[in-house]
């Protein structure tokens, strides 16, 4: 069969990455094109387009970059007609894979979504929209299966595949000595994310932090397909070191962690570390965003928590003295540092229901088959 997928982000192709090899076991003749980034190449996938290309992020941006981003859509539905797939796979990148998806219910061809738009958060309703356009939805948090459930449509809940990549990840036993940590010293990283928008925000503040620690170690979780000198004001700290494409295992070697908000928050979840949450955009996007989210937390860990495990730092909390006093917490008090290690460990029982991207595969092909 013949599959057309689109990943818009970072996190998006390691999971299509993941999901393509589970199709090809389930079905030797797959035929995989589309939208994405290095994970899904190197899986089987004859790529278009490189999400890099596509990671807009804030309403400002969005708004600035509205033509580039309709060239894209022209282009992938040109390239979806080219292909002729039985199927259209949609992985997160919700504002532009909706419309993805609504295209593809014109044109008559099935209409797969793995882990779709968090409606749950905010435009509810948008729910709807998905059913109507949508065949098969696969989703990834426990809660969204009783959410849908409310718009009358049975979806699919499949695990997680953030779990998956954590339990597979095969650790580096020289790590420490490539990057030549002291292993006697307490390490800290930094997640600053994977978006443009998102460092430009959150590296001044990680930095102000660091300076509040100088006799600690810390290390970037960075990303080489982006400028590296929005890292600057982080390259000239003495106490401050670059880990590139190699976060797993960084967090299987630290004591806590910055982390941006977003799916690296249950990363960092899984590999059990403490961690303060941390979030800031432009005036305007945050104006909007608070008047629109329909959900007491930001932060995955919390979420499929239902209460309160990591602190979260957003917009004008997110300043040095709060968070720095919060790494203090995770570093030094062991009884605050076990709760939140406790929480974690429930969060994991509840997502451990097997291997997210072969129950996904499993679905689809027998949904294309029947």
């Amino acid at each position: 069969m013949r599959y057309y997928i689109i990943a818009g982000e970072r996190s998006g192709d390691l999971h299509g990455g993941n999901l393509v090899k589970a199709l090809r076991q389930q079905d030797a003749n797959a035929s995989l094109r589309g939208f994405g980034g290095e994970y899904m190449q190197q899986a089987g996938v004859d790529l278009t387009v490189h999400y890099k290309d596509l990671a807009f992020m804030g309403l400002v941006e969005v708004l600035t970059n509205l033509n580039k981003i309709s060239n894209y859509i022209k282009k992938c539905k040109e390239d979806i007609l080219e292909f002729k797939p039985d199927v259209i796979i949609l992985i997160d990148y919700g504002g532009f894979n909706r419309r993805i998806a609504k295209f593809g219910r014109k044109e008559g061809i099935r209409v797969f979504y793995y882990i779709p738009p968090k409606v749950w958060a905010w435009y509810q309703s948008r729910a709807l929209e998905l059913k109507q356009n949508v065949d098969q939805l696969f989703v990834i948090l426990p809660f969204e299966k009783p959410f849908f459930r409310k718009f009358d449509w049975e979806v699919d809940y499949v695990g997680n595949p953030v779990l998956d990549a954590v339990k597979a990840h095969v650790p580096d036993g020289q790590f420490l000595t490539r990057y030549s940590f002291d292993s006697e010293s307490p390490l800290v990283a930094l997640l600053p994310g994977s978006r443009k928008q998102e460092l430009k925000t959150i590296i001044p503040l990680m930095a102000s932090v660091v300076k509040k620690f100088p006799t600690t170690q810390f290390a970037v979780a960075a990303v080489s397909n982006l400028d590296q000198s929005m890292y600057s004001e982080l390259q000239t700290l003495p106490n401050v070191k670059f880990v590139f494409e190699d976060t797993y295992n960084l967090l299987l070697h630290v004591k806590a962690a910055i982390v941006t908000s977003g799916t690296a928050t249950l990363e960092t979840a899984l590999f059990r570390v403490p961690q303060v949450v941390v979030y800031k955009t432009s005036f305007l996007t945050y104006q909007i965003v608070k008047r629109l989210i329909k959900v007491p937390y930001i932060s995955l860990v919390n979420l499929i928590a239902d209460k309160e495990v990591v602190k979260e730092m957003i917009q004008g909390d997110a300043n040095t003295e709060k968070v720095s006093d919060e790494i203090n917490l995770l570093l030094n008090n062991e009884s605050y540092r076990n709760n939140m290690l406790q929480n974690y460990d429930e969060i994991i029982r509840i997502l451990d229901i097997g291997s997210a991207s072969e129950n996904t595969a499993k679905l689809m092909v027998r949904y294309l088959q029947s």
